[in-house]
């Protein structure tokens, strides 16, 4: 049973430092947009349901509970003997802590198990191996996708286990990564991540209707797109290790002219703010900022390049330690756009072989469609598609 968002029950929000409800129905996922949250999980699923009535359950069963979780209540009370209707992670009231719930589905659901074939569009295909890649298939692919963010991890912690539970029989989890997006430091500045790098500073603006709209989401009528892809958006996955102990005996100024921007601030080598348009052409030789750079290969900002831009979402990881004892840590990323191969693809070609593949190892992740939002209560993700 949902509730409101009364006044008082938003200062208890505040007063516990938590999140209010992110609103769940729409035309786009609601957590695709927004700025990181301080916790999210990324876990990939094999769809283990018998054929296309219990893919059809098993989807309408995903939004039930996400339309649940992200509004938050209290959980439906079950039978005398029956088992307790919620793990109680978060007490006895689900408060959802800014939860959102983006799902997506693979290239590998469009196989014959479910007659989903002829659906499968174009552009999504496997995830592709790069050079310096190592992949590992263990940790790599799979039917679905889901990624919950939130406030805190007990949130994040609570929905994966409530969604696990209701879909059982209906899909098996693949793989996982858990991360963490960082508190600004300095305050009012951009996250950083385990290199010590501020990440995420030239994202596209998403306050503009027409970026979004040219950069990030699958438009109606666009060529060689399904129908039931419009308002979706491609999501690609990429777990990267960063061989931090490595890294941290490099000379700062060696790091600097890797990224192409200062350590301390996050200003691009050639310019006195965070945000300031590095300006490659006054610097055609790589005098201020190394041709190889990574902010100049991956946005080197000229008009054959700028339909090729990411909406990039970083997050940390840390797994402890490896099985030889060195730090097992590095950047879960995701990111989101219109078209893998024009963007994402192009990006990372550009990549190959920069400087910095000494002291990384992308080793999983995978190629993913975010489906379209859900519209309405008797609308479910996926409808379109299933239909």
């Amino acid at each position: 049973r949902g509730f409101c968002l009364s006044r008082g029950l938003g200062d208890v929000y505040k007063r516990q430092g938590l999140l209010p409800p992110v609103p769940f129905h729409g035309q786009h996922q609601a957590g695709i947009l927004p700025p990181a949250q301080r916790a999210t999980a990324v876990v990939s699923f094999d769809a283990t349901a018998e054929g296309r009535g219990e893919l059809v359950e098993l989807f309408q069963t995903v939004t039930d509970r996400a339309r649940f979780l992200t509004a938050g209540g209290t959980p439906a009370p079950t039978g005398i003997n029956g088992p307790a209707s919620d793990s109680g992670v978060l007490g006895p009231t689900v408060v959802p802590d800014g939860l959102t719930v983006t799902f997506g589905v693979g290239s590998t659901l469009f196989d014959d198990r479910y007659g989903l074939a002829a659906k499968l569009p174009p552009r999504l295909t496997p995830m592709r191996s790069f050079p310096n890649d190592n992949l590992d298939p263990a940790q790599s692919g799979g039917d679905l996708i889901l990624q919950l963010s939130a406030g805190n991890s007990d949130a994040v912690l609570h929905a994966l286990r409530d969604i696990t539970r209701h879909t059982r029989g209906g899909m098996q989890v693949n793989w996982r990564m858990d991360g963490f997006c960082s508190p600004a430091r300095p305050s009012g500045t951009v996250p950083r991540n385990m290199l010590g790098f501020m990440d995420g500073i030239s994202n596209p603006a998403i306050s503009s209707a027409q970026q979004m709209d040219k950069l990030v989401w699958v438009q109606p009528g666009q060529a060689d797109e399904p129908a039931w892809t419009a308002g979706g958006s491609y999501f690609v996955v990429r777990l990267i290790r960063m061989f931090v102990e490595f890294w941290d005996r490099v000379d700062i100024y060696e790091q600097e002219q890797m990224i192409g921007r200062r350590r301390a601030t996050g200003y691009p080598l050639d310019a006195d703010s965070i945000f300031a348009t590095p300006n490659f052409g006054q610097d055609p030789t790589g005098d201020i900022i190394p041709l190889n750079a990574h902010i100049r290969l991956a946005n080197p900002r000229t008009p054959q390049t700028a339909d090729s831009r990411i909406l990039r979402r970083a997050y940390n990881y840390d797994r402890g330690i490896d099985a030889v004892g060195d730090l097992d840590m590095g950047l879960l990323f995701t990111c989101f756009q219109q078209d893998i191969r024009r963007q994402f693809e192009a990006t990372q070609k550009r990549l190959i072989n920069e400087p910095l593949i000494d002291y990384i190892s992308p080793f999983g992740g995978g190629y993913f469609l975010a489906l379209p939002g859900v519209t309405g209560s008797s609308d479910y993700f996926g409808r379109a598609l299933l239909a």
